[in-house]
């Protein structure tokens, strides 16, 4: 083994070597760059609040002359909910459920009482945007968990506390805000106690869970039974869709809002990772037709040589070993390099991330290393088999 690995490095061109591992460490950290990058920004995508998870629409009918003297429902018919979920652009269908009692809420602030009547609604869980753990209620603790539209604190601090000179109130304390609810409805009146417990930036309402509600509803409501919902929220595919909105023109519904383009904005992260990927995939070939090129101009300087090698009855295998593990040195160490060189562009993006989203939590490097390995490993066996198979053809020739 030991004349082979001087015959091959007396002919080595390290120029040709460093070009090579040059243009690997750059595909290859393009490449892995491109992957990782893309699974960090993912959680951010798959948040509760993100479009990932479909683009939420909150639909109502116009409200009629009939309505507006108290005469004609204006809610959706349960057939009317039927055909909806039925439309191919629909992933799911939640109602919304109101209170059918009156409230009123009061709290204090720096020495200055509010006391307002306020609405509950309630919407499926799997609607929501804020995730917690006190999301539910028990009657005995008489505690009302209570998310707010995060307008409403924006509201508060740029608007109201401005004007009347109060201090403005951070989130976290916000959260910390005990509300006194009082429900009176059926000939009764009772006192709770309201604790926010998140800021929706989806849903544009005082949202307390169903559990909440349908206890309430029999305790304090008219009894009057069930109504049709006047609200309605969707997840759709994409609220560009031209389908939806000329079904959305048919019906009569109203979208709250504009639709968002989050739909679009999602694709436009894949295309983008996905054409840098493929960038790097480009620079990783190029380094592995030279590390090949290098390879056979070696092999062509030294075609005598070898060709004497075989007779003296040295396997094609066998001289093939010191080029295969001179490939597999390199792409190995430019595996090394792409993943040194990629953390520290990972280390550059992250904090800008970790902005993006409260309790942000990256995604694991594990999957990027492997995929490098397999690259680099791919990359050797292609190399090996074209070096075998040009070694066996000197065989071929000589004979």
């Amino acid at each position: 083994m030991k004349p082979l690995w001087k015959l091959l490095r007396s002919h080595l061109s390290v120029a040709q070597t460093v070009g090579f591992a040059l243009a690997g460490v750059v595909g290859m950290t393009v490449v892995l760059t491109a992957l990782q990058a893309y699974r960090d920004v993912m959680p951010i995508f798959r948040a509760p609040d993100s479009f990932v998870h479909g683009d939420y629409l909150v639909l109502s009918k116009r409200v009629g002359t009939l309505q507006t003297f108290g005469l004609g429902g204006g809610g959706f018919s349960e057939e009317e909910l039927r055909d909806l979920r039925k439309q191919p652009f629909v992933r799911e269908v939640g109602t919304f459920v109101p209170a059918d009692y009156r409230v009123k809420g009061s709290v204090s602030a720096g020495g200055v009482g509010f006391s307002t009547y306020l609405f509950f609604e309630s919407v499926p869980d799997r609607f929501l945007d804020v995730e917690t753990e006190a999301w539910r209620f028990d009657p005995a603790q008489r505690e009302i968990p209570i998310i707010i539209p995060r307008n409403y604190l924006n509201l508060y601090n740029f608007g109201f506390a401005r004007s009347q000179g109060l201090p403005q109130i951070s989130e976290g304390l916000f959260r910390r805000v005990t509300l006194d609810v009082e429900l009176s409805g059926a000939g009764r009146s009772e006192h709770f106690r309201g604790r926010i417990v998140g800021l929706s930036n989806r849903l544009n309402t005082i949202l307390v869970p169903e559990s909440f509600i349908r206890w309430s509803n029999e305790r304090f409501g008219s009894g009057s039974g069930a109504k049709d919902p006047l609200r309605v929220i969707v997840e759709t595919e994409g609220p560009a869709d031209e389908r939806l909105a000329a079904y959305l023109a048919s019906k009569g519904y109203e979208a709250e809002g504009e639709a968002p383009d989050d739909g679009r904005a999602a694709r436009f992260v894949r295309l983008a990772a996905s054409a840098v990927a493929a960038v790097g995939l480009v620079f990783s070939v190029m380094s592995f037709y030279m590390l090949l090129l290098s390879i056979f101009l070696l092999l062509q300087k030294e075609s005598r040589k070898l060709e004497n090698l075989l007779l003296l009855g040295y396997r094609p295998g066998r001289i093939a070993l010191p080029y295969v593990s001179l490939t597999l040195g390199l792409n190995l160490a430019v595996w090394c390099g792409a993943l040194l060189l990629g953390g520290v562009i990972r280390a550059r993006y992250l904090p800008l991330l970790e902005t993006m989203q409260e309790g942000y939590s990256p995604a694991g490097v594990a999957l990027t290393m492997l995929c490098g390995l397999v690259l680099a490993l791919l990359l050797t066996a292609l190399n090996a088999a074209a070096i075998r198979r040009r070694i066996g053809r000197l065989g071929i020739r000589k004979e």
